[in-house]
């Protein structure tokens, strides 16, 4: 037969299994909010990575543009920098082959040193601050054009 006693011991025991199943139960949904969060912020990081490899293969292409325009100038540079040597030799005539008048002119000007410098001799008068605002001519917001 069973006691009163043990009865009482299984209705205590029956009550902190229930109280254990509601405090595990309120834990779960607690851990599925913070799962829910967690993957949420993780779709959200991964549309920010996926924008920065995009910007990432961007600045990429415009750098090797860039480069490529460098390479295109330097390239221009070097091949006119050798037509220009060739120039005055195939322009040198032979002495005996000069009329006296040629031969009597005087040599070029020497050169203008405005020429030079691209600044005329009223320029180099100004104030300082006069010649930095004058020359400073780019977008009006400030910024600088790279490409």
């Amino acid at each position: 037969m069973i006691s009163l006693e043990q009865v009482r011991l299984l209705e205590s025991k029956v009550a902190k299994t229930i109280d254990y199943v509601k405090k595990l139960s309120e834990e779960k949904a607690a851990l599925k909010g913070k799962l829910d969060s967690c993957q949420k912020r993780i779709r959200e990081l991964e549309v920010l990575v996926n924008r920065f490899r995009e910007d990432q293969s961007r600045i990429e292409e415009g750098i090797l543009s860039a480069l490529d325009r460098l390479n295109q100038f330097e390239d221009a540079l070097e091949t006119k920098a050798p037509a220009e040597a060739k120039i005055p030799a195939e322009i040198k005539v032979p002495a005996e082959t000069k009329a006296p008048a040629e031969s009597a002119q005087p040599r070029e000007n020497p050169p203008d040193p405005e020429a030079k410098t691209g600044r005329k001799k009223n320029e180099t008068a100004m104030k300082p601050e006069t010649r930095i605002e004058e020359e400073s001519s780019g977008p009006a917001d400030g910024e600088l054009d790279i490409f």
